[in-house]
């Protein structure tokens, strides 16, 4: 009776660990499959935008954060489903309303949330990472169709690359502010003590960021970077009223 008992009990188990193995299976068939789907599209997408003749800094800053994005993803295969709807978002961004010459707070903020969870994807679970978005969403110049696109990707980008990822005290901090007809972003993040990983036609974006910035707002901004106690911090700030009065009829 007892070995009878024991016989059943063994083949429970069995049946359950081989529903479990299938399970499994399916589910790396499934990442698999949805793999091979992400590089379908970045291949379609790659092929579309080196078919397009994009202009001036434009052209610079696109393809360079389309890159480091899927690199993201594809070193963190187990979190496709997640990564490729933000990718989505960033994509639709950076194909469609970078074509416009302003984009509103509101655009820009919804890009640069999508752009920090992907590059988020590189950090360890237990990284401190601070986002803020100080912004009151009945200020007028909230949808006012003022800053130039992607005007957050470089300071962003930047903490993500040369922050020091290892030690305990480690950190990045992000925060949005819209006060009154002032936007300010600040980027702060511990350094790392290694040197970033340089690659040929690197650092055109900080050089990138500057001249859009002095082309478009003249006078109308300040960008001030330091490094504070092993802390390297950005600084933006626009005074959106006064661009807005001085910015050329359209």
């Amino acid at each position: 009776m007892e070995t009878k008992v024991l016989l059943i009990a063994f083949g429970i188990i069995c049946v359950c660990l081989g529903g479990y193995i299938a399970y499994l299976l399916y589910r790396i068939h499934a990442l698999n499959k949805q793999r091979e789907v992400l590089r379908s599209e970045y291949k379609t997408l790659e092929n579309k935008i080196n078919a397009y003749e994009m202009e001036g800094l434009r052209y610079k800053v696109n393809p360079h954060l389309f890159k480091n994005i899927l690199n993201s993803i594809q070193s963190h295969a187990y979190q496709t489903y997640f990564s490729l709807d933000k990718l989505s978002n960033v994509l639709d961004y950076i194909l469609y309303e970078t074509d416009k010459q302003f984009v509103s707070i509101k655009e820009e903020l919804e890009f640069a949330m999508n752009l920090i969870e992907i590059n988020k994807l590189k950090l360890s679970p237990l990284f401190d990472i601070k986002v803020k978005a100080k912004i009151n969403e009945e200020n007028p110049f909230y949808t006012q169709e003022l800053l130039i696109p992607l005007i957050s990707v470089d300071l962003i980008e930047n903490a993500f690359k040369h922050a020091d990822l290892q030690s305990g005290d480690s950190f990045i901090s992000i925060t949005f502010e819209l006060k009154d007809e002032f936007f300010l972003l600040t980027v702060a993040n511990k350094i790392s003590t290694k040197p970033a990983l340089k690659k040929s036609h690197s650092g055109i974006g900080k050089a990138s960021l500057k001249k859009r910035l002095d082309i478009i707002y003249k006078d109308c901004y300040t960008l001030d970077q330091f490094e504070e106690n092993d802390v390297f911090i950005s600084h933006l700030k626009i005074n959106l009223i006064e661009y807005k009065i001085k910015m050329p009829a359209a």
